[in-house]
C-alpha cells in the first residue's frame, strides 16, 4: 500500500514528505545506549518511538535496515572530552574488567527491550568492534584538513569547518553564540578553539580501554563511533538518523560535521528526535530525586507512583503521547492509561467471537483509512489510538447485539485491529502467569450459568460480584458469558 508520509525533520524544522533515497529500501540509524548502567526511562521512550517508526515503515512495505549501536567505549563523563570513560570508571569502582560491565548492562538493556516488546534492530554494532573503521575515518578527516594532532590526541577544527559549512545547521545556533556560551574545559589548552572536539584521545597509563593507532595508544571520541558505524552499514548518505532531543546540541551536531568533513555529505536526509520525560511537570533526573528505572516501575519499587505498572501498560502510556511531545509521568495519567490499555485489549479479545450478519451498519474502511492518516502524519500514535478506541466501541456494540456487521466488514475490522494494535503499536495481551487460569474461569462461568438456570440468582450475583472485586469482569450476551481481566 503506497502511503504519503510526512515526517518532522529537525534539520529543517518542518514536516516534509518522506522520500527514501532507494525505495523500497530505508536506512535508519538510532544512537543506542552507553552500557555502564541500567537502561533508564528516557532510553525506553526513545526506543519505543523508533520501534513504532520501524514497525510502521515495515508494515507499509518498506525494507528497513535499522542500525542501533551499543556504546561500549569512548563516552566520557559530562558528554565532553574530559573526565573518565563512563564504563572504565564503573569497572574500577566494582573491580571488574570493563567488558564485564558492558556484558552485564547490555544483557539488562536487551531484557528491558524484550519486556517492552521492542523489536531488535537489523544490526547492533559496538564501538569496540569498529575501532579500525574509526581510525580510518580520523585519517580521512585529517587528510581533508579539518583535524589536527596535539601530543597523540586528534581534535576536530570547528572554526575552520565553519568557514565553508554551517556547524550549527542542526541545532539552529550561530557559531558566535556557541563560542560565547561555551565554558572552558579541562585540557582546553590543547585545543585551538573552544568548540573543537576530540576524534581520538591519547590514553593515560591508567586508562583501561585503549588501542594502538597511528598517533599512539588511545581511544576514540564518543561522537566518532556513530559516524563510523552509520557509514559502514548505511553508507555516507541514508534516510533517517534518530535519538533523544538531548543529542541535538552536541552529539548529532558533531556527527554531521564529521561526515561532511570526511565525505562532503550530511549523513541523513531526515533527523528525528524524541522529547524528554517529566514527572509531575518537572524534568525527570537523578539530581531532583524523581527518576526511576524500568524495573522499579514494573515492580512498583519507586517513591513516585502509587502502584506498579506492567511493561505493556507502560508502552501504551508512552504511545499515547506524540514522540515529539514532553511525556509527563504521574499517578493519574498512568492509571488512566492503564485503564485505556485494558479497555482496548479487552475489545481486541472479543474479535474472534464476533458473528457476522447479513446487514452492515458501520464504515470500517473509513476508520481504517483514518488509522493510516494518523500514522502518515509524523507517526501520530495518539490519534491512531483514538481511532482504535472508536474501533473498540464498534466491537463492543457488535458483541452486545447493538450493531450489525457483514462478513466483509468484520474481516476488515479484524485485519485493522491486528495490523495497528499488534504490528504497528506493538501491543500484546498480558498473559496471566497461571496457564490454567482460562480453564478455571470457564469452570466458574459454567457454575454461575448453572445457578442462573436453577433460578439461584443470589449465588449467580455472588460469583459475579466476587470476581469483580478481584479484577475479573463477566459480560452476558445472547451468545453466552465471556470474561476478561479488568
Amino acid at each position: 500500500m503506497e502511503q504519503n508520509i510526512f515526517v518532522y525533520n529537525t534539520l529543517t524544522r518542518t514536516k516534509e514528505v518522506f522520500k527514501p533515497l532507494n525505495a523500497p529500501n530505508v536506512g535508519m540509524y538510532v544512537c543506542g545506549p552507553t552500557v555502564y548502567s541500567d537502561a533508564h526511562m528516557g532510553n525506553c521512550r526513545t526506543y519505543i518511538s523508533f520501534d513504532l517508526i520501524f514497525r510502521y515503515l515495515t508494515h507499509i512495505g518498506y525494507k528497513v535496515r535499522y542500525v542501533r549501536n551499543i556504546t561500549d567505549a569512548g563516552h566520557l563523563e559530562g558528554d565532553a572530552d574530559e573526565g573518565e570513560d563512563k564504563i572504565g570508571k564503573k569497572a574500577k569502582l566494582e573491580q571488574l574488567e570493563p567488558m564485564e560491565i558492558v556484558q552485564r548492562y547490555t544483557i539488562g538493556f536487551h531484557d528491558v527491550m524484550r519486556e517492552l516488546n521492542i523489536l531488535p534492530p537489523s544490526i547492533e554494532p559496538t564501538a569496540t568492534g569498529h575501532v579500525i573503521e574509526q581510525i580510518e575515518l580520523v585519517k580521512e578527516i585529517i587528510t581533508r584538513g579539518y583535524a589536527y594532532e596535539v601530543e597523540g590526541s586528534i581534535y576536530f577544527d570547528v572554526e575552520k569547518y565553519n568557514k565553508t559549512q554551517d556547524y550549527g545547521i542542526l541545532n539552529g545556533r550561530k557559531l558566535e553564540d556557541l563560542l560565547t556560551n561555551t565554558r572552558t574545559l579541562g585540557g582546553q589548552d590543547e585545543k585551538r578553539g573552544k568548540l573543537d572536539f576530540a576524534l581520538w584521545i591519547k590514553a593515560k597509563p591508567e586508562h583501561l580501554m585503549k588501542w594502538p593507532s597511528p598517533w599512539g595508544v588511545g581511544f576514540p571520541g564518543w561522537h566518532l563511533e556513530c559516524s563510523a558505524m552509520s557509514n559502514k552499514y548505511l553508507g555516507h548518505k541514508f534516510d533517517i538518523h534518530g535519538g533523544g532531543i538531548d543529542l541535538v546540541p552536541t552529539h548529532h551536531t558533531n556527527e554531521i560535521a564529521q561526515n561532511v568533513a570526511s565525505c562532503g555529505e550530511n549523513p541523513a536526509n531526515y533527523w528525528i528526535h524524541t522529547n524528554m520525560l517529566t514527572v509531575n511537570g518537572q524534568k525527570m533526573s537523578k539530581s531532583l530525586g524523581n527518576s526511576f528505572l524500568p524495573h522499579e516501575l514494573f515492580t512498583g519499587n519507586n517513591k513516585i507512583l502509587n502502584k506498579p505498572y506492567s511493561p505493556m501498560a507502560t508502552r501504551f502510556f508512552m504511545l499515547q503521547a506524540h514522540y515529539r511531545s514532553t511525556l509527563d509521568f504521574g499517578n493519574e495519567a498512568m492509571e488512566a492509561s492503564e485503564k485505556g490499555f485494558k479497555r482496548l485489549m479487552n475489545a481486541f479479545g472479543l474479535l474472534d467471537g464476533l458473528k457476522a450478519s447479513a446487514t452492515n451498519e458501520t464504515d470500517i474502511a473509513a476508520l481504517r483509512q483514518r488509522c493510516y492518516e494518523a500514522m502518515n502524519d509524523d507517526f501520530n500514535s495518539p490519534v491512531l489510538i483514538a481511532e482504535l478506541f472508536e474501533a473498540s466501541r464498534i466491537i463492543n456494540s457488535i458483541h452486545d447485539g447493538k450493531l450489525n456487521i457483514d462478513a466483509a466488514n468484520l474481516q476488515l475490522l479484524k485485519d485493522t485491529m491486528n495490523s495497528f494494535v499488534l504490528d504497528v503499536l506493538g501491543l500484546k495481551a498480558e498473559i496471566a502467569a497461571n496457564d490454567d487460569l482460562p480453564k478455571v474461569m470457564d469452570m466458574i462461568v459454567d457454575l454461575r450459568g448453572e445457578a442462573k438456570r436453577n433460578s439461584d440468582y443470589a449465588t449467580s450475583d455472588k460469583i459475579r460480584d466476587g470476581l469483580q472485586k478481584i479484577g475479573f469482569q463477566l459480560k452476558d450476551s445472547k451468545e453466552g458469558t465471556t470474561w476478561n481481566k479488568a
